[in-house]
């Protein structure tokens, strides 16, 4: 069995709506970010990172989301959440999630976590200005160029929309009106209605309580 482990309103949902589209089985564990325990001893033997996910296997433990989302689409083949069979999609899909991961995700956390780049108050809030913009131009990037429609790749569903509305939750706290974006916000609203992200969210909100 699979683990993975968690916090509410972090990247970790993607892998969580991919596990739960999977049909895998596997444990959800939450790790409590109100009480710092993504810093616990105990949880850095799983994650040295100190970071959310982190997913158990047989062979070891995997940590960041694209590869957390591959190595699902790899291991459950027929949910068909990936092109496995043909290396030039597959690496698009690699490459969209690559830039939610490295790009999308490192805007967002200038503001909840600019400490990680400055010591000076006067800094962090300078970096906390910018995030509106430099989120909105992101999805703009997105909702012009990288969103086919209806889902990220077109036609065929896939870990990508998993990752996007994941990534899109965050758009209303970063200060962004999703209306500016409605191919966004359509995809949005067509992923709320899955029933796998419909349980992921249900499990998120439960740990909250």
């Amino acid at each position: 069995m699979l683990t993975l482990y968690y916090a509410p309103a972090t990247c970790a949902l993607a892998s969580m709506i991919a596990l739960e589209e999977a049909g895998a089985d596997y444990e959800a564990v939450a790790v409590d970010f109100r009480k710092n325990a993504q810093r616990d001893p105990e949880y850095l033997k799983v994650n040295p990172k100190g970071r959310v996910p982190a997913l158990v296997t047989g062979r070891g433990v995997l940590t960041e989301t694209p590869a957390l989302l591959a190595f699902i689409a790899q291991s459950f083949p027929e949910a068909r959440l990936a092109s496995l069979d043909d290396p030039f999609a597959f690496a698009r899909e690699q490459e969209f999630n690559s830039y939610l991961c490295s790009t999308v995700h490192v805007a967002h956390a200038h503001r909840p976590r600019a400490y990680r780049w400055a010591d000076d108050e006067a800094a962090m809030e300078a970096m906390k200005r910018k995030v509106p913009q430099n989120m909105y131009d992101c999805f703009a990037l997105i909702e012009t160029a990288m969103l086919a429609g209806p889902w990220v790749m077109g036609e065929r569903y896939s870990i990508c929309d998993a990752y996007l509305f994941t990534v899109a939750q965050w758009l209303e706290g970063d200060g962004v009106d999703p209306a500016r974006l409605p191919k966004v916000a359509a995809h949005r609203q067509r992923m709320s209605e899955r029933p796998a992200v419909r349980k992921a969210l249900a499990r998120e909100r439960s740990a909250q309580s």
